[in-house]
């Protein structure tokens, strides 16, 4: 008996990967782009795991951040709560101050909390200096990094205040806080000099303690920090569990999402490297009769089909580590924009999880087509050699023979059925690629329709605020307010002492300014404030509506808007913390007067953690307008409008500003773009997989064809033929893919809306419209046919006599 060693096993592996180069490329490139997918579907899983844990940890983040009243605790005061039971490190006291900042350009920024410090800190909230460098005298400030953008750079210039005596300051630096202590940040001289009457001094205290991991941990700490001061001193707090919920339910949305992705490019990985190495056995069965009548064992030859495959698929692996990598770090660096703070490298386990993943399941799938090469009976082998069955797919040729079309058409459309296993392997590669494009389309419209709902009352083209307590900072308390998109958990602290007043216009003579004005199309009014609510601990945020607010009403997930006295909408996390549903009454203090509402719409709204209420002004005898949002007529500039209607109501104690163009929220773009580099890998792989099968069947079916040719077949015919044999797999492919990829929009969008807190609105679930529908079936067959264009080119130029002599 023959002996074979690894040297002739050898010869024999490297012989079938050089001879079946398109096999080889494909198995190659497949394992590239579904190892590239995956690794950059890891890296971002990785990087929206718990980011504020990680972020809060390394800048140890207090966790609680507290506002003094200078009158009533000195600093000596504030100095010894650091002694307090529980408390491992403190910070402060840092002076703190409101300030609503101009640009250049006229426009006013929201009012920001102006925190002074010498340094970026050490021991708590050690701030990460993302560019430029630390404030060190008059005029300088630091900016949060969410700012940072196109409108504001390093060196760019803010006035303090649309003051006459308005001090000029400078960006030099950009800053990240985990902990969310602050918008902006300078000397504490520069701070205590740009305190005023209507944005007194306070004093920030930054805290974090032994037990703090539960609200109640929270609130007991809380009420040590108040028995050890005066009574009074205590004007406002943040706790670290509200930043981190805010932050982390973005992180939460997107799993499932990557989720999706990150099993179709499995599976389609599994079904192509099945299809190349099944399709590489049955073109070589008399190949594998050979080595058997020579020598070789069962064993050895399932070695050599396994071997044939991971050699490519190590390549391809390599490859695929190295590309993903290059297209994680801009996701990553928009991650970071969104989360805060995050690593702009691959976590290193990913990419060594994701090879050795690739690795086995290419080695899984290889291994059932091998082991039918090894099972072969070695006669059976030879005697088969690579022929088809010519019992296979008989009745389906008689059948297409009958249909009014071309015969070299009818002929590719009942080739599939000689082979079906490969004819499945290729449907099933379409319909995933098919899914793939068909939930990214749907995603992509979703996430424009979320971001087009959200903060409803940005959408108005000028802005009048009364100027009254709640329309900046109100008095003695913490207010929570949304930073522009993007730009991490929206929550930041800011206190007014008791003094903290401003003045006020009078919110009737502000809306018959706006009344008057010609250019005005359409305007309502609102009010926010802190309510309280029965059945609910703390406060609840209100926002009430004057006027036509259809404008700036939220998407309803169910019921309707507020249409008058006595109604209220509220979010999905309101109905679940209060256990109540669409048609019963709430009982709803605000501004120390009381009244029953009555639910009659869920908005979708995820500010404030869920936690607000939208209801109708009026319902309330003591409330009065402090914000007009305003249409102007067409034509009409907002810019210019605003700048009018301020002359008329700054002498009232208003002002009027008009609203910058909406940027989209970072969030947002990051999905898309993550959707967009997924299926266009995916689509890929399907395409690779046709491309795969019509190499196989149209050099098997060489010597037929060069039969036709002979016969007088043209070669545009011939094309016709090898690209027909595909275009009812693409429609197959396309009937099943589309129905299955709206099933998967249909089922991950509500699990991204629940892991974010809130249901969705049929305006972000129900995206499709039956022209999309069909022209993603259409895509199917256009990748089913993309993928058959170069065997196609290669069947119509392979001369007759040369195919003739091939058997």
């Amino acid at each position: 008996m023959i002996r074979f060693g690894g040297g002739a096993l050898g010869r024999v592996v490297r012989s079938g990967v050089g001879r079946r180069r398109v096999q080889t490329v494909v198995i190659a490139v497949a394992t590239m782009m579904a190892v590239a997918s995956a690794v950059v579907a890891g890296s971002l899983l990785v990087a929206t795991n718990a980011p504020f844990d990680h972020a809060f940890a390394r800048q140890h983040g207090p966790h609680l951040t507290a506002a003094f009243d200078p009158h009533r605790a000195s600093a000596a005061q504030l100095a010894g709560t650091r002694a307090l039971e529980g408390v491992t490190a403190s910070a402060g006291p840092f002076p703190t101050t409101t300030i609503e900042p101009v640009g250049t350009d006229g426009g006013h920024l929201p009012a920001l909390t102006l925190v002074g410090r010498p340094g970026p800190g050490r021991d708590v909230d050690a701030l990460d200096l993302k560019s430029g460098r630390w404030a060190r005298g008059p005029g300088e400030i630091v900016l949060s990094a969410s700012f940072s953008g196109p409108l504001l750079d390093l060196g760019s210039t803010l006035m303090s205040s649309d003051a006459a005596d308005a001090r000029k300051l400078t960006v030099v630096g950009f800053a990240l806080s985990a902990g969310d202590t602050a918008d902006v940040w300078a000397t504490p001289a520069q701070v205590r000099s740009l305190a005023t009457g209507d944005s007194p001094l306070t004093n920030q205290m930054l805290y974090r303690f032994g037990s703090a991991a539960t609200k109640a941990q929270i609130t007991a700490d809380r009420k040590r920090l108040t028995s050890a001061l005066p009574s009074g001193a205590l004007v406002g707090t943040q706790s670290w569990l509200d930043t981190k919920r805010a932050t982390e339910q973005g992180a939460a949305a997107t799993i499932p999402f990557l989720f999706a992705f990150g099993v179709l490019g499995i599976v389609m990985s599994v079904i192509i490297v099945g299809s190349v190495i099944s399709g590489a056995v049955g073109t070589g069965l008399r190949r594998i009769g050979i080595l058997k009548a020579i020598g070789f064992t069962p064993r050895e030859v399932v070695r050599a089909y396994v071997a044939q495959a991971l050699i490519p698929a190590a390549a391809g692996i390599a490859l695929g580590v190295v590309l993903g990598n290059l297209l994680a770090v801009p996701l990553l660096n928009d991650t970071e924009s969104v989360y805060g703070t995050v690593s702009l490298s691959v976590a290193w386990w990913v990419d060594v999880v994701v090879p050795a993943g690739a690795l086995l399941v290419v080695a899984i799938a290889a291994l059932v087509p091998a082991l039918r090469a090894g099972r072969l009976r070695t006669v059976e082998a030879i005697a088969v050699g690579r022929a088809p069955r010519t019992t296979r797919g008989q009745w389906v040729h008689r059948a297409a023979g009958r249909l009014p079309l071309p015969r070299p058409v009818t002929y590719g459309l009942a080739s599939p059925f000689a082979h079906p296993v490969r004819a499945i392997a290729m449907v099933l590669a379409v319909t995933f690629g098919t899914v793939a494009a068909t939930f990214a389309v749907g995603l992509t419209q979703s996430l424009d329709a979320v971001a087009h709902a959200q903060d409803p009352e940005n959408r108005a083209q000028v802005t009048a605020v009364t100027g009254g307590p709640d329309a900046g900072s109100g008095p003695g308390r913490v207010e929570k307010r949304q930073k522009p998109p993007g730009s991490g958990s929206g929550q930041a602290p800011t206190a007014s002492g008791p003094n903290g007043q401003r003045a006020s216009a009078d919110p009737a003579a502000v809306r018959a300014a706006i009344a008057a004005r010609s250019g005005t199309a359409s305007y309502y009014g609102t009010t926010s404030g802190d309510a309280e609510v029965s059945g609910v601990s703390g406060t609840v945020r209100a926002t009430l509506y004057q006027g036509d607010s259809l404008p700036g009403s939220f998407e309803m997930i169910a019921g309707h808007w507020t249409s008058g006295r006595g109604q209220v909408v509220v979010p999905t996390r309101f109905l679940e913390r209060t256990g109540t549903r669409i048609g019963d009454s709430v009982r709803v203090t605000f501004q120390k007067e009381t009244v029953n509402l009555r639910i009659v719409g869920e908005a979708f709204d995820t500010s404030d953690d869920g936690l607000r209420l939208h209801a109708d002004l009026d319902s309330f005898a003591k409330a009065a307008p402090q914000v007009f949002h305003i249409e102007v007529k067409s034509g009409v500039s907002p810019a210019d409008y605003a700048r009018k209607l301020s002359a008329v109501i700054e002498p009232l104690g208003g002002h009027a500003f008009a609203e910058s163009a909406p940027q989209g929220a970072n969030m947002i773009a990051l999905l898309e773009a993550m959707a967009a580099l997924l299926t266009l890998m995916l689509v890929s792989v399907a395409g690779l997989g046709v491309l795969n099968s019509v190499v196989l069947d149209t050099r098997e079916r060489v010597h037929d064809l060069g039969v036709c040719k002979a016969l007088g077949m043209s070669p545009r015919q011939t094309v016709s033929l090898v690209l027909a044999s595909v275009a009812g797999i693409g429609v197959v492919g396309g009937l099943i893919g589309v129905p299955a990829g709206f099933a998967l929009h249909a089922y991950v969008l509500p699990v991204m809306g629940r892991a974010a807190g809130t249901g969705l609105p049929p305006s972000v679930l129900d995206v499709y419209d039956p022209a999309q529908l069909v022209l993603l079936g259409l895509a199917g067959v256009l990748v089913a046919l993309l993928g058959a264009t170069a065997p196609a080119g290669w069947a119509a130029k392979v001369r007759t006599a040369t195919a003739l002599r091939t058997e």
